[in-house]
């Protein structure tokens, strides 16, 4: 009989310790959003299998430390709180967005929910005015989201081209003999091309993640939280230009044999450490020119002391209105969630590119078809493309025309963007405009295109591209993604394409004629494009 009343005493001392109600609806709603974001989590788990992405499992675990340091702050206020339900507005919020990415098909959309749905959890259960002060942790977990395709290629490619630039620059200050063609890097006896893997961001996301962390931690003025937020992306850079330079030395020196080990040692968690010592070094440098002097280690909040006894305040959680509503709203959208239909394309007829007319008027194809590499394809992402040259006469120079069409664009945009690739081909960038070529081709609606003169030494060259979707001319790529995800859903349509056209402009021949053959071309070529391009 008295162990049956110690094991019932036991048991109601526990379900009020631990089981209480707050912490039930919290935890069945954390499982309800397990379930409507289940495919959230396998686009994360993709994503952290990338080398670039890597560092990805750690950023849950340094928010949750941010953010019981920042619950210290803050002790208990139990009791009833009326600021409650812009935690269920955002809840909601983050339902509608992990939807929005169902019903398009973006999946980087409902990784994003993710996070919302957290900062929704944190203003519900701690109130508006204590949960509003916890978005360091929340903003933190953005480093453990992959970038939309469209954007890590752009920001990828730029990084290259930077990395080969301030690469090259060592290498010569080395009194090593270089030559730089857009990135990659002859070398005499090998050229280096400074691929994907080698632009910086597989360094640049976990320093950029460490510096927000030092940036919250530091306890100095607030530019320089700010300076060294910023310092990452230049650090990152910096050393895989370093890297980048060391290749080229050690290949001059020893032979291209010593590359591949120098590249498995000196990778990972050399570069992430170097760059981490460099923060540190700024950070000092700025302590110093502070007028209030103070030093590193006092700059810095790395008091640990009571985190974990934090985590038992779970059990405070009250359990209110805006966490049962937003509770039952989580478990009914899981219930309907299967039943959600994918969005509804419409497979427009177009020709394949193989059928593209070799004549236009008296413009005529020059040669055979070009194929890229299966690397460069690969980049392109395309489902259809085609790069030829036309001429009229031996006298004239040829015009270079390429396309690339895509069945979907919803999920990424065009992986192509010639003021980008350009200069990794070794052109530099002399003019960029934005212009309405419908009166050159007796067009009654505008044709706004980007015009962008190109230019390598003595050679330049005049470039036309834009992008299309329902057949309307787009300048901007985002803005074409932008046309798919409201006219294209609204059609049923998400195919698109990227056109471009090249005429050389010879040397002192005003840019003008050039603009004046590739309209011509154009005039001609328009009235067939919509057969491989469907418009509207």
């Amino acid at each position: 009989m008295t162990s049956m009343a110690n094991r019932n005493s036991f048991l109601s001392k526990f379900t009020s310790g631990l089981l209480t109600w707050g912490l039930f609806w919290l935890v069945l709603i954390t499982l309800a959003a397990g379930l409507l974001f289940a495919h959230g989590f396998a686009i994360l788990l993709e994503a952290w299998s990338k080398p670039e992405y890597s560092h990805g499992p750690l950023i849950p675990v340094l928010s949750a430390l941010m953010f019981l340091r920042e619950l210290k702050e803050y002790p208990p206020q139990p009791g009833p709180k009326r600021d409650r339900w812009q935690g269920v507005v955002l809840i909601l919020l983050s339902i509608v967005v992990a939807f929005s990415g169902k019903i398009l098909q973006i999946d980087s959309l409902e990784a994003y929910a993710i996070i919302i749905w957290v900062a929704g959890i944190l203003l519900i259960s701690f109130g508006w005015e204590t949960g509003k002060n916890f978005w360091p942790p929340v903003v933190h977990l953005a480093f453990m989201l992959p970038l939309p395709g469209m954007l890590y290629y752009e920001v990828s490619t730029s990084l290259q081209l930077i990395s080969s630039e301030l690469g090259v620059w060592f290498l010569r200050l080395a009194s090593v003999p270089v030559y730089l063609d857009g990135n990659i890097i002859d070398l005499g006896v090998l050229r280096l091309h400074v691929a994907e893997a080698c632009s910086g961001l597989r360094y640049l996301f976990p320093i950029l993640s460490f510096s927000y962390i030092f940036a919250v931690l530091y306890q100095g003025p607030k530019w320089h939280k700010l300076l060294l937020l910023f310092a990452a992306a230049p650090i990152a850079v910096f050393m895989n230009s370093v890297r980048i330079a060391m290749a080229g030395i050690l290949m001059q020196h020893f032979g291209a044999e010593w590359l591949e080990g120098f590249t498995h040692f000196f990778e990972g968690w050399v570069i992430f450490m170097s760059s981490v010592l460099i923060l540190f070094l700024f950070a000092w440098v700025l302590l110093k020119l502070n007028p209030r002097k103070m030093r590193l280690v006092d700059a810095l909040d790395l008091d640990t002391h009571g985190l974990l006894p934090q985590a038992a305040r779970l059990k405070l959680v009250q359990p209110s209105a805006a966490l049962i509503a937003a509770t039952v709203m989580m478990i009914a959208f899981v219930s309907v969630w299967p039943f959600v239909p994918d969005r509804a394309a419409v497979a427009p007829e177009r020709f394949a590119f193989a059928q593209f007319p070799q004549q236009f008027g008296d413009w005529r194809q020059i040669g055979k078809e070009r194929r890229f590499s299966p690397a460069v394809e690969r980049v392109l992402s395309a489902d259809d493309y085609i790069a030829v040259q036309f001429g009229r006469s031996p006298d004239e120079p040829s015009l270079d025309f390429f396309s690339a069409w895509y069945e979907d664009l919803a999920a990424d945009g065009v992986m192509h963007n010639p003021e980008i690739c350009l200069p990794g081909a070794g052109w530099e960038i002399a003019k960029v405009e934005l212009v309405d070529i419908a009166s050159e081709l007796n067009l009654e609606a505008p044709f706004n295109i980007n015009r962008v003169i190109v230019q390598r030494g003595e050679e330049r060259m005049l470039v036309y591209y834009w992008f299309t979707h329902m057949g309307r001319a787009i300048p901007r790529n985002a803005t074409a993604k932008f046309s798919v995800l409201t006219r294209g859903v609204v059609a049923g349509r998400f195919d698109g394409a990227i056109i471009r056209l090249i005429s050389p402009i010879k040397k002192d021949q005003p840019e003008v004629e050039a603009d004046a053959q590739l309209n011509d071309l154009l005039t001609k070529l328009l009235p067939q494009l919509p057969r491989f391009i469907p418009g509207a």
